[in-house]
């Protein structure tokens, strides 16, 4: 069999299988180097057998606790480690969060993510988060968060507050992460995804691109998340954000091609998952954007800033939506 049949088949495998695929790297790194109208004609075609080609989730996210995290990410101008400029800020109060949920919520959004910069949270931490989390979904919104590592009875809390999603990526392969994070391994981040999908919350789970990563470590990354027992519902894909004081400022820009492609496979690989097109879109113009959104990316981050790091303002993606005929999915 050709490697272009085999393609074929794992596709086909992988688009009646919601639950778990066994995809082999070499066939992942042949869907990679296939030719570009190729990949994207097989990647759209799985992303119409499963959802509305025009139709984009949008999620709003707010960092509810900013910078001072022990940790050394090398992309993040949240550690405490580098000298970014970044003004620390505490746990913001429930009643400011739940105010900004109303404001995503009347702008269109139908998840409220939350974010904390964490190596773990504490327990008393949890006591506030986990408020947060039922006055936002008692708006009627989805609810995410990201914490940084779990327990499996902080999970539990989270799951009985109601949460639907929490976010913890896997950033990139387990190779090229040592070269990028020594403060807590792979494993760290794959016991965390257990615990949150043992708890019965769906799992937010991608990677960060144009780190310096090689074509493979890509491949490696979305085989990763392909293969888990159950994908993650939600697997955003992040172009890199270079941010001065960062160890990772001044790193190769990946090619526009490549991110598109990388888009495209993650939605060959996990056909039943919505792929976000994240962090990076602010340096991204929108013919890049409208071939990711063909290529199979679904869901957005939707205000004018992510974190701490500049986003599409609503104004942009609402003129780019309607010059492609994107609507906003409902919940």
């Amino acid at each position: 069999m050709s490697v272009s049949a085999e393609v074929v088949g794992e596709q086909k495998m992988a688009t009646v299988s919601l639950v778990r695929n066994t995809w082999s790297l070499s066939k992942v790194q042949a869907l990679f180097a296939l030719p570009f109208n190729d990949l994207l004609f097989k990647a759209h075609t799985v992303h119409r057998e499963n959802f509305d080609p025009n139709a984009v989730q949008i999620s709003t996210l707010l960092s509810i606790k900013t910078g001072a995290c022990p940790e050394d990410c090398s992309y993040c101008p949240q550690s405490v480690r580098y000298d970014t400029g970044l003004e620390k800020q505490a746990l913001m109060e429930i009643a400011a969060v739940v105010e900004q949920a109303k404001v995503a919520k009347a702008n269109g959004a139908s998840r409220f993510c939350m974010g904390a910069a964490w190596r773990s949270p504490k327990d008393r931490d949890l006591d506030k988060v986990t408020q947060m989390v039922e006055e936002v979904k008692a708006l009627g919104m989805e609810t995410c968060v990201t914490l940084g590592m779990l327990e499996n009875s902080q999970a539990k809390r989270l799951k009985d507050a109601g949460l639907d999603y929490y976010n913890h990526n896997i950033d990139t392969s387990e190779e090229f992460y040592k070269k990028v994070i020594t403060t807590r391994t792979y494993q760290d981040r794959l016991d965390t995804i257990d615990a949150v999908r043992s708890a019965g919350i769906n799992v937010c789970s991608g990677g960060i691109v144009g780190m310096g990563e090689e074509i493979s470590d890509r491949a490696k990354m979305l085989q990763t998340l392909a293969n888990m027992e159950r994908p993650p519902e939600s697997v955003p894909i992040n172009q890199l954000v270079q941010v001065e004081g960062t160890p990772l400022e001044g790193v190769e820009l990946i090619d526009s091609i490549e991110f598109i492609k990388t888009i495209a496979v993650a939605r060959i690989l996990m056909p039943a998952s919505q792929v976000r097109l994240s962090a990076g879109r602010s340096e991204m113009t929108d013919e890049m954007q409208a071939m990711c959104f063909f290529a199979g990316a679904n869901s957005i981050f939707y205000g004018d800033q992510l974190l701490t790091t500049e986003n599409p303002s609503q104004s942009a993606d609402y003129k780019l939506f309607k010059r492609l005929g994107i609507h906003p999915a409902t919940a």
